[in-house]
């Protein structure tokens, strides 16, 4: 039977069916129920529910953008909420069930997805930390040994191919708590785990600076993610990080 008809999923599927539902108001009708089609557009309604329609992000700040990014960065995300490196139990119970080939599937149908961003947060933050912030994303702080953010993800902050996401777009909410889950252990990453090394070298006040800073930036004109970084980047990352799995792959 495949993964997406499998009676675990379709259980999980139905809770987070009816807890968007709820939140939302929505009264629940035979008419008003979408009709059926076995897509992956209709499959991933799932994940939508939270994420937002077509993966936009959830106006919470709080479930964040699934559309456009690369689709190896998204499946190893997958992948670690399924295999516990992530810890969400919504997200966990969801795709616990699912093969490595589905992930995959799912991960491709979001990357491929075109769909504008919203304009920035307003800045209620001050210009000092506003500095911080860019200072640390745009160049490091040497004497900590610490990248900068664009070294890795981008000097437009979009992402790069194939595995590195784009960190523009994205709530401040939303970047403080994967920051702080990164260096508290709730967050990891297959091993090496760069980014690991990275917030272990900061403090609180400058992971704030930093989600502050890129949460008020505008995305540029192009906000897909670019093929490769520079042959000769300034400040590249001086840390070996772990590469895309590829489906069917284990640590």
């Amino acid at each position: 039977m495949p993964d997406f008809l499998s009676a675990p999923f379709l259980a999980r599927l139905c809770r987070l069916a009816v807890l968007a539902l709820a939140g939302a108001g929505v009264a629940s009708s035979a008419s008003a129920a979408a009709p059926f089609e076995d897509s992956i557009a209709q499959r991933t309604l799932a994940c939508t529910a939270c994420h937002g329609p077509q993966g936009r992000a959830a106006p919470d700040g709080y479930y964040p953008r699934l559309a456009g990014k690369p689709a190896a960065y998204l499946y190893n995300q997958l992948l670690n909420f399924r295999d516990g490196r992530r810890h969400y139990g919504l997200m966990t119970q969801l795709v616990e069930p699912l093969s490595d080939a589905y992930l995959m599937e799912i991960a491709t149908y979001f990357s491929a997805l075109d769909v504008p961003y919203p304009a920035p947060a307003p800045v209620t933050t001050s210009a000092a930390v506003l500095q911080r912030g860019r200072q640390l994303v745009l160049q490091g702080d040497a004497a900590r040994r610490v990248p900068a953010c664009a070294a890795c993800h981008g000097q437009a902050m979009t992402g790069v191919l194939p595995a590195v996401p784009g960190l523009l777009g994205l709530p401040r909410d939303y970047l403080n708590a994967q920051l702080g889950a990164w260096k508290t252990g709730q967050r990891r990453a297959q091993s090496p785990d760069c980014m690991k090394q990275v917030v272990d070298r900061l403090e609180l006040d400058d992971l704030n600076a930093v989600a502050s800073w890129l949460s008020t930036q505008p995305l540029p004109a192009s906000s897909k993610p670019v093929a490769s970084l520079p042959a000769a980047a300034p400040g590249a990352l001086p840390l070996t990080c772990a590469g895309p799995a590829a489906p069917g792959a284990r640590p």
